[in-house]
């Protein structure tokens, strides 16, 4: 099947979440597409990222900082800093298993939002908000599953799409902060691509003045996306972390 013709909608403006004192337009994709897997695979390709039912990508009038970011997992080199993390969580297990909702996931996203997003508005999930957050009607996801033992301490949510994965949302213990288990579980992500010859890994949108997002610079290569094409980025000096 080739390319879909897919209707597009503006939704209304909201207080941005990633730079203060500025407004964000999102533009959605029509959720009852006939063919949804297969333009999601064209959407993501074109710097869309999914949120529940929801793709979406910023339609900011006066503004583009938010970059879509993917990595070319085929080059990836690790860094000091990864392989430090990789030491540090040699004694945790990786398993992978299809999206679901269960009472175990549910509690570690429960805890994870509490200590993470206090008063934020996701800090009482319901079941139902799970699922609607993390559940994918538009193709397959998988659970990326980091355990301790026989516990559960993190899961990374991952879409499948034609030419890699989509990194959607990671939720932790937070008692396991240390650990870095949110660079862990995108190092196992690139692991994953690599042993599915997959070539991308799609990280969502890099903000250049957004502190919160700038661990993303450390996974390279990487490409952006202009609004027409992926182009390989190469940061300066100021938006390289140290490799510690």
């Amino acid at each position: 099947m080739g390319q879909q013709r897919i209707k597009l909608y503006q939704g209304s403006v909201n207080e941005c979440s990633y730079l203060e004192g500025r407004e964000a337009i999102n533009i959605y994709a029509d959720p009852h597409h006939p063919h949804p897997r297969q333009v999601y695979n064209q959407l993501i390709k074109r710097g869309f990222r999914r949120s529940g039912e929801y793709v979406y990508r910023p339609g900011c009038t006066h503004c583009q900082a938010c970059v879509p970011v993917r990595i070319r997992c085929a080059e990836f080199e690790s860094r000091r800093v990864d392989r430090r993390n990789l030491k540090r969580n040699s004694d945790l297990l990786v398993d992978f298993a299809p999206a679901r909702y269960s009472d175990t996931y549910f509690d570690l996203y429960q805890r994870y939002l509490a200590a993470r997003h206090p008063d934020g508005g996701m800090d009482e999930p319901a079941p139902d908000d799970f699922e609607r957050f993390l559940l994918n009607p538009w193709g397959e996801t998988l659970f990326v599953e980091v355990r301790r033992g026989d516990t559960l301490i993190a899961v990374a949510v991952t879409d499948a799409v034609s030419d890699g994965l989509s990194a959607v949302y990671t939720f932790f213990d937070p008692d396991e902060s240390r650990r870095g288990l949110g660079r862990y579980c995108i190092l196992q992500q690139i692991e994953l691509c690599r042993r599915l010859s997959y070539p991308h890994l799609y990280l969502g949108y890099w903000v250049d003045d957004c502190r919160k997002m700038q661990y993303k610079t450390d996974f390279r290569p990487q490409q952006h996306f202009d609004g027409k094409s992926w182009v390989l980025h190469q940061p300066t000096s100021a938006q390289v972390c140290p490799d510690a």
